[in-house]
């Protein structure tokens, strides 16, 4: 593990405020765990919040573009099976608000993803970068090395806001009503680590789109987004809330016809304090907010947020944002140019462009679609992307829920030039937004809860296509293929016009690997309609699937007909009288390819599956305060044995604060965290009271933090007056875990 001073000195100048502490205290925590001084299930909860995920090892391979070759772990990264959560690999999944990246922060994950993991970079269907096979002890490291070029790994996962999506051609495309990008970015810094944020029992997923007709931010299948309007000359918002998809798959409803931008943050406030307040707790599978909008009704919910948001104490961040928002503006690499028709193009490059590219509101740039099968790029092609993007185009990259990337602001007399260079790094594939660009969740390669290999299958049905003659119908090349290795539809399967998602059957005792098929979903209208399942195929037999039904579809629709509207006119029985044949499996004996998954040489098992972590545990806001203060309790005592007295005496204060703002949150009081307001409420609440009494020590243990409160950071300070300080703190913090466990005694409940 690397020395925390040496990274502090190094990097932490350069991050956003907090944000280098929030690592020092993660540290902490992780150390603590690692002499067994923090429960694992409290630990995992917070490791989630850092986006430190665990993934399945039990195969030591991933599959690459094609399908049909294999990954193995990283050299000499894993010597042995894994025995324990520090010899396991797994996930750290980096946040990038609305997708956006510019080549620096590009080049440090690149070189993260060779020195930490498997030198791979997967770019997911919610815009982030995953790395695999990180090592938990690594993890400290990246988020410090990416925290350095502004951007952070925190509340990637967990029962919190996720990273907040938007369309990758906001401010650049024809249809828009604004250019969402700012309000997106001041609604990521605004609820990230928000104390109204953090009571969730499920994920929290936004969404921005800067129109209603296309696909962009796919707002109607998230849990809270926003649609841009203009009305009388101001901007706002059309917000809706309770999308989702996963097993019970439903879509938004409409909260508020229109907002001003003036009341965005605030009402996404009311929201979250309304679901962290009611939404479920003990049953995970029903505590996303779509089942608390299905319980109350949407007017209900309405009323209750309306009635929250009359009562928020002001907060400035809520309109601080909009002078910026309005004059936001991106900065191109160079000027607008046209293409020269007479001059010479590279071979290959026409119908890449026919594809991947696709002029820009702005006369003279385009934006280029860097088209990634499976979603992955290596560390090497990251890094010359990141080159050609500071020649062609400067910041202005962004990822994609299609997971590709992005340039915007491409001259467009620089286009063949931009063909030639992505070719240069093997990442010049045609096909972007057709049916070659196959979304795929990790699956069974990484995926505790993988059932069937979606980028195997993905990697297969891509190489098929491709070489397939009837893909050149236009009617066909448009559709949109997602795969999903679950129900839980990682892979967005249900708003594809084709998708899969996986599952098993037992044939004769044996295993075998198959995909529920779902036809129909509209990808365009922010994911307007969810497609409709028509029953499970052997997974062998999906790539006949596809011929079958876009073959089907090409010569028998009417004319002007639509997937969606051919799907629901032959509806559910006719489509499974078409794929009846395909149903079929062949004895084990007789073809025991069908006992084997997409890529793998082993028989198929659902023995590997494991528990999933894309949430975790319902972990109470106390607990999560107090393992703060625990590890910045930790930090006090690793800066006192250095000799940084000033430093041990400030987080031994903050500790103790922390501490007491987790009891003071328990009474659903809106304390900011501001220091007065927190030992005011604490004494008046807890100490004058006796309630934090107990018959051994009486109220001494607090006594401590309301003399370093009353009395400030000395401006010499004792060594031997901070080490009692901080050792004072740890039984102040002890005191407080007491008070909770006799709390829960006293009402029946678990701590």
């Amino acid at each position: 593990m690397s020395s925390r001073a040496d990274w502090r000195d190094r990097l932490n100048p350069q991050m956003e405020p907090g944000l280098a502490e929030e690592i020092d205290v993660f540290e902490a925590q992780l150390e603590l765990r690692q002499q067994d001084r923090i429960d694992e299930r409290v630990f995992a909860e917070t490791r989630l919040r850092r986006g430190a995920y665990g993934q399945r090892y039990d195969n030591g391979l991933r599959h690459d573009g094609t399908g049909q070759k294999q990954l193995p772990y990283p050299a000499g990264r894993l010597t042995k099976g894994p025995e324990t959560m520090w010899d396991a690999p797994g996930m750290l999944r980096i946040k990038l608000p609305y997708g956006g990246i510019t080549p620096d922060q590009l080049d440090v994950i690149a070189e993260s993803a060779e020195e930490h993991s498997d030198g791979i970079l997967h770019i997911t269907t919610r815009q982030d970068v995953q790395l695999h096979f990180v090592h938990l002890e690594d993890t400290v490291t990246v988020m410090r090395r990416i925290g350095a070029v502004g951007i952070t790994t925190r509340e990637a996962c967990g029962n919190g806001v996720r990273n907040i999506t938007g369309c990758p051609v906001a401010g650049v495309c024809h249809t828009e009503a604004f250019d969402v990008t700012p309000y997106a970015d001041a609604m990521f810094r605004f609820l990230l680590g928000h104390p109204d944020c953090q009571d969730f029992g499920r994920k929290f997923k936004i969404a921005f789109s800067g129109c209603a007709g296309e696909a962009c931010g796919l707002v109607m299948m998230h849990d809270f987004g926003a649609i841009a309007q203009v009305r009388d000359g101001v901007r706002g918002f059309s917000l809706w809330v309770g999308g989702g998809l996963g097993t019970t798959p439903q879509q938004a409803k409409l909260l508020y016809d229109w907002v001003p931008a003036s009341d965005l943050l605030p009402v996404a406030q009311a929201v979250g304090r309304v679901f962290g307040r009611l939404g479920e707790k003990k049953n995970r599978n029903r505590a996303r907010i779509k089942f608390l909008i299905t319980k109350l009704g949407v007017d209900e919910f309405r009323g209750l947020v309306d009635a929250e948001r009359a009562i928020l104490p002001h907060d400035d961040r809520w309109t601080s944002f909009l002078p910026g928002a309005e004059a936001w503006a991106d900065n191109p690499r160079k000027a607008p140019a046209p293409r020269d028709p007479s001059a010479e193009l590279p071979e290959g490059y026409a119908e890449w462009a026919r594809t991947n590219v696709q002029a820009q509101r702005q006369a003279g740039y385009s934006v280029a679609t860097v088209a990634l099968p499976l979603g992955d790029l290596t560390s090497e092609q990251a890094r010359g992307l990141s080159d050609i993007a500071r020649l062609h185009v400067g910041d202005n990259i962004r990822t994609t829920v299609e997971q590709n990337v992005v340039l915007r602001y491409v001259p467009d007399a620089e286009l063949p030039a931009l063909y030639q260079a992505l070719a240069g790094i093997g990442l010049a594939s045609a096909g972007a937004g057709t049916i070659l660009d196959i979304t795929a969740c990790p699956g069974t390669d990484t995926c505790k809860l993988g059932i069937s290999s979606s980028r195997g299958l993905a990697g297969e049905l891509r190489t098929r296509l491709a070489a397939a003659s009837y893909i050149g119908d236009a009617s066909i090349e448009g559709l949109r293929i997602k795969v999903s290795g679950c129900f839980n539809s990682c892979g967005q399967h249900h708003v594809a016009d084709i998708g899969f998602f996986g599952n098993n059957r037992k044939i004769n005792g044996y295993s075998v690997p198959h995909f529920q098929v779902v036809l129909g979903g509209r990808w365009r209208e922010n994911a307007g309609s969810y497609g409709m399942p028509v029953g499970a195929i052997p997974s062998k037999r999906i790539p006949e699937v596809v011929e079958k039904i876009t073959t089907t579809f090409a010569s028998e629709r009417h004319e002007g007909e639509t997937f969606q509207d051919w799907i629901a006119r032959l509806g559910k029985k006719e489509i499974g009288v078409l794929l009846a044949d395909l149903k079929a499996i062949p004895g084990y004996d007789e073809d025991r390819s069908f006992y084997v998954d997409w890529a793998d040489a082993r028989e198929y098992s659902v023995g590997d599956i494991g528990v999933g972590e894309c949430a975790g545990e319902v972990i109470s806001r106390t607990e999560l305060f107090l393992t703060e203060a625990e590890g910045t309790a930790f930090d006090a005592q690793v800066a006192l044995e250095d000799g940084d007295l000033a430093r041990a005496d400030d987080l031994s204060y903050r500790a103790m604060l922390q501490a007491a703002w987790a009891l003071v949150r328990t009474e659903q009081f809106d304390a900011s965290g501001d220091p007065d307001d927190v030992v005011r409420e604490f004494k008046q609440r807890f100490y004058d009271t006796e309630r934090f009494f107990d018959r051994f020590s009486g109220g001494k243990f607090a006594r401590p933090l309301f003399v370093r409160h009353a009395e400030g950071a000395p401006s010499d300070p004792d060594a031997e007056q901070v080490r009692i300080l901080a050792d004072e703190t740890q039984l102040f913090i002890d005191a407080v875990h007491q008070y909770e466990i006799r709390q829960a005694g006293a009402t029946g409940a678990s701590v």
